[in-house]
């Protein structure tokens, strides 16, 4: 067969499969009370299933073509030098935190034993690298009504053996990033931005507006469904260090110490001719280790839909502002009952849900509104862990009193333990949708 005749059939099976997306997908039925309503989903059209389609013909299953266009365009996209696909989001954090182990990085690597700065309102996964490395997380609490980590208690959480400061922009809400950045200049830590739920926010940052994830030494991000893109399954990790990039791939693709990409070979023009640690000199570089890594790369046909997805990115940001402002308004004179969420100060937010914390006068409580917006077929989520020194798998930890600390207290992540829940503002919510979320509010709370 021709490449002319290869063409024109790959042509004809991505065409088949976009008119089986308008026949399985495509659907036009008007919001009623009643119908579900998700508090997030992935939102697409025939562009990714192209592009899905197109990737899989080629049957390169590991990371190819389509990972390097993303991995340029989205760096492109968020202002930083590098970018590196891997699997999902936690992965994103697992290699964020353990490129900084690596004993390439000398004195300033983090060893086991050495502390690291963060907080117990959130994702487990922000923390749990820290833990299986075997380094300690310090818990700050957080402020209302960002949800943010308190910068008035860093210096208290502050020892001789803090190396870093790990923390999330929660739910699309920067963290003070100025506050932040001046402490980890000043004592000379790392500052690793979790910015799986805050793709697309902006922070005014000595007096440039920056996207989050890129003022710190490292930003990650999530592709799971729920977030501001998807590819399915996927994360991102990236960077302006050129360092810290090879030791995020050398960590994801099994340690490694070659960088070529798979497929690829002696891309340095030296692969057998060096001498690494007590190997026999011009041992093939492919196979020489410097780290104890994983295998956490993406698939090509991730990436594929990915870049499609981040055509879209910009409309799928404004229309959660938009979701989240509408939420906003409408409940705006309920705040007697209800602590509703502001923007952090000089930010540009990128809204992954909108937060309630039920105040504890209102008569009400989190429990017993989220049970009737639930019977009302809107789908609640808590603030993911609440606090998650509470958890089951703090359960040795705390009988110990080893292997975390907590800096002063942690009362107001045990608020939000209690009182906090969030409810979606997704590209694919409709006016009506968001109406009839107010109205049931309000009915129960009036």
């Amino acid at each position: 067969m021709s490449t002319d005749q290869k063409e024109l059939l790959r042509q004809r099976v991505v065409k088949a499969a976009c008119e089986y997306y308008q026949h399985a997908h495509v659907h036009h039925k008007e919001f009623e009370p009643g119908d579900r309503i998700p508090y997030a989903g992935r939102i697409f059209d025939d562009a990714e299933i192209s592009a899905l389609i197109d990737s899989s013909l080629e049957f390169w299953l590991t990371s190819g073509r389509y990972a390097e266009k993303f991995e340029k365009e989205f760096a492109d996209y968020i202002g930083v030098q590098h970018c590196s696909l891997t699997n999902s989001g936690s992965s994103a954090n697992l290699l964020a935190f353990m490129a900084l182990t690596s004993p390439k990085l000398g004195e300033r690597r983090i060893h086991r034993g050495d502390e690291v700065i963060t907080v117990a309102a959130g994702f487990p996964t922000t923390v749990a690298p820290i833990i299986q490395y075997g380094a300690v997380p310090v818990f700050v609490d957080v402020c209302l009504p960002t949800y943010n980590i308190d910068v008035t208690r860093l210096d208290a959480a502050l020892s001789d053996k803090t190396k870093a400061v790990m923390v999330a922009h929660t739910l699309g809400n920067p963290f003070d990033i100025t506050a932040v950045k001046a402490f980890c200049d000043k004592h000379n830590l790392w500052l690793i931005e979790d910015n799986c739920d805050a793709l697309g926010s902006r922070y005014l940052f000595r007096g440039q507006w920056c996207y989050t994830g890129t003022i710190g030494h490292i930003g990650t991000s999530s592709f799971y469904p729920p977030h501001h893109m998807t590819m399915g399954e996927g994360g991102a990790v990236y960077t302006n260090d050129p360092l810290i990039k090879r030791l995020i791939e050398s960590f994801r693709d099994w340690g490694r110490d070659c960088w070529c990409p798979s497929g690829r070979d002696n891309t340095c023009s030296n692969r057998f001719g060096q001498q690494f640690g007590e190997l026999p000199f011009g041992y093939d570089h492919k196979y020489v280790y410097s780290h104890f890594g994983y295998n956490l790369k993406v698939t090509d046909m991730q990436a594929a839909i990915g870049c499609a997805q981040l055509q879209k990115l910009p409309g799928f940001v404004e229309a959660r502002k938009r979701n989240w402002q509408m939420l906003r308004d409408g409940l705006a004179d309920l705040q007697d009952q209800l602590i509703l969420p502001e923007a952090a100060e000089n930010s540009d937010p990128s809204w992954f849900g909108f937060l309630l914390t039920v105040r504890r006068e209102s008569g009400f409580t989190r429990d017993r509104l989220v049970a009737q917006l639930e019977l009302h077929g809107i789908q609640t989520r808590m603030l993911f862990a609440g606090n998650l020194t509470k958890h089951p798998c703090f359960d040795e930890m705390r009988k110990s009193g080893e292997g975390y600390r907590v800096a002063d207290d942690l009362s107001v992540t045990d608020q939000i333990m209690r009182d906090t829940f969030w409810v979606g503002v997704y590209p694919g919510m409709t006016e009506p949708m968001i109406e009839h979320m107010i109205s049931v509010m309000r009915q129960q709370l009036r």
